[in-house]
């Protein structure tokens, strides 16, 4: 017969000084200054940011970290595009950069230099709207409005993809020019999401400014 006997409190005894020994270094001195060496905010300077922004510019010092969507509505008060998710998959924070629909908190603000950013505030004003603004007005296309400015400013660039001949998952033949059609309009939109459900008048509003008929 084997000599080995296991005692519970020994095994317990054992595994408590082997642990303490594994977890030591992490509370030592060592540990410490490697926590001490570690980046935080205060070590990041800030830069100088030209940014154009509907048609003026704008030149901010920010946090090389900052994203185009904390830029702009943190720093040039430009409130329009809003945060929602904040990982690209809400739609509420929709930019017009360069004529394409982009998400701005997917994009750092320093990347943007040069290039020419619209937001809502930039496609119409309350005596001169957007007819996609119009549009929405009309057909009541929001509820509480979270998302209407994402919706609004992907619209536009939507049907200027569908114009330029961009095809999407729904386009039959993607050698041919894409047809301004509700499937293309309920495709391309849907990245944008609506908490209220105002889907259909949203539709509604695109096709009118598309100048198709509804099905």
């Amino acid at each position: 017969m084997s000599d080995f006997n296991p005692n519970r409190r020994k095994v317990l005894q054992a595994g408590a000084v082997l642990g303490a020994a594994v977890s030591a270094p992490l509370g030592t001195a060592e540990a410490q200054q490697r926590s001490a060496q570690a980046p935080n905010s205060s070590q990041y300077a800030l830069v100088n940011v030209r940014l154009r922004v509907n048609g003026t510019e704008h030149g901010v010092m920010l946090d090389p970290r900052t994203t185009l969507l904390d830029g702009v509505r943190e720093r040039l008060g430009l409130t329009g595009p809003k945060k929602g998710c904040d990982q690209g998959q809400c739609g509420a924070c929709t930019m017009i950069v360069d004529g394409r629909r982009i998400a701005s908190c997917l994009t750092l603000a320093v990347m943007q230099e040069g290039h020419d950013i619209t937001t809502i505030e930039g496609l119409g004003t309350p005596k001169r709207l957007h007819a996609m603004q119009a549009a929405f007005v009309k057909h009541d296309g929001y509820q509480c409005g979270f998302c209407t400015p994402g919706q609004i400013c992907a619209a536009v660039a939507m049907l200027e993809e569908i114009k330029a001949g961009v095809p999407s998952h729904v386009t039959a033949d993607i050698t041919q020019q894409p047809e301004m059609s509700n499937a293309e309009f309920r495709e391309r939109m849907s990245g944008n999401i609506c908490r209220c459900g105002a889907y259909s008048n949203i539709q509604e509003a695109i096709a009118e400014v598309a100048g198709v008929k509804r099905a």
